[in-house]
């Protein structure tokens, strides 16, 4: 296996791991409001969190950044809280062609979970003679691992609301609910109190 195959792997693992479960629930609290014909959207929305988990994460492999990890394990929670609870007060998507608010938590908050996962990744990129490659494979894979979740929520949403009637802002306060919850827990049993 190559360098650059080991680490698009590594990024593809690193989100869809279960035991990494934080970066699957703030993807869901970011997609919650949309629906399957909104897809543009949300890969948008998945493209802008990659871009901001990259820019901590090559700043933090570079040593250009170095903060507090208990602290950047306990922001991780609240980055999903916040925008789970948004997201249950304002349950549907914003109409118009500004800016949404999800696209600016899913860019700053993605800043906060590339900080999450540095500290390792600089550990394994230290042996690299180049880190640009690795570091882009790894987004990438990221990226991917993004798409797939957001691709099977955006399947269940499809079945929930499209085929079996569930309503949309009911499908979309339960899921928002339930990732807040487990936000909560989280940040409850971080470190960092």
């Amino acid at each position: 296996m190559n360098s650059f195959e080991l680490y698009f792997r590594l990024g593809l693992e690193h989100i869809l791991d279960i035991n990494g479960y934080d970066h699957i629930l703030f993807v869901l609290a970011l997609c919650a409001v949309f629906i399957p014909r909104d897809w543009r959207k949300v890969v948008i929305l998945v493209t802008a969190f990659t871009i901001g988990h990259s820019i901590t994460l090559a700043l933090a492999t570079f040593r250009l950044i170095n903060v507090n990890s208990d602290l950047i394990e306990f922001l991780i929670p609240v980055t999903i809280a916040i925008t789970a609870f948004i997201t249950i007060l304002r349950p549907k998507p914003a109409s118009g062609k500004g800016l949404s608010i999800n696209y600016i938590f899913a860019l700053f908050f993605g800043l906060i979970h590339g900080l999450g996962f540095s500290i390792y990744l600089r550990s394994l990129l230290g042996k690299e003679a180049s880190i640009w490659h690795p570091l882009l494979a790894f987004n990438l894979g990221l990226e991917l691992g993004q798409l797939v979740i957001v691709g099977i929520f955006l399947l269940a949403t499809s079945i929930l609301v499209g085929l079996a009637g569930v309503s949309r802002k009911e499908w979309t306060l339960v899921v928002a609910s339930m990732v807040f919850g487990v936000a909560l827990m989280l940040m409850l049993e971080a470190k960092y109190w």
